[in-house]
């Protein structure tokens, strides 16, 4: 199917991976690959982490592979417009073929933050908006510098020991 071989992680991904127009995301380029690649890494990484915080690890990955759910809706001339607007067309596009929760619709509507202003509400949003910050980096090959690495351990320890405290 893949190359994320967690039987578990390909099950809760299954469904959305059977939408056409969600496979569509494969034509489109992203951070130098395709939108879909990119969502999927989004969504194993937060897959990973999120479940090993036990936190609700199937709704974080289903988000986390939304959250860039559009293809050709963002079409405004100002950058900074596509980039505050698309989280909104790839909620409104996941609501068309999935019930989302409050979690998963905050999950992708803040995947931005803070270009979109509005801050997550939960933990698992936290996660998904830095782990898609991180992937970004390192799609455009700029996480291989060791200061980007030395953010993203440390980042992850505050958020473990967050969940820890709670």
């Amino acid at each position: 199917m893949n190359q994320y071989t967690d039987t578990e992680f390909e099950a809760i991904i299954s469904p959305i991976l059977d939408i056409d127009e969600f496979r569509q995301l494969k034509f489109i380029t992203h951070h130098g690959i395709t939108r879909y690649d990119h969502c999927m890494r989004v969504a194993y990484m937060s897959y990973v982490v999120s479940k090993a915080l036990r936190l609700n690890y199937k709704e974080v990955t289903e988000a986390a592979l939304l959250h860039d759910f559009f293809t050709d809706e963002v079409d405004q001339d100002n950058s900074m417009d596509r980039l505050r607007n698309h989280p909104d067309y790839a909620v409104k596009n996941a609501s068309k073929y999935f019930e989302l929760s409050d979690m998963q619709v905050d999950i992708i509507k803040t995947h931005m933050f803070p270009v979109t202003f509005t801050p997550p509400k939960y933990i698992e949003s936290w996660i998904v908006d830095l782990i898609d910050d991180l992937a970004a980096l390192y799609e455009r090959g700029y996480a291989f510098h060791r200061e980007a690495r030395t953010a993203m351990f440390l980042f992850m320890f505050l958020v473990v020991n967050f969940v820890k405290m709670r």
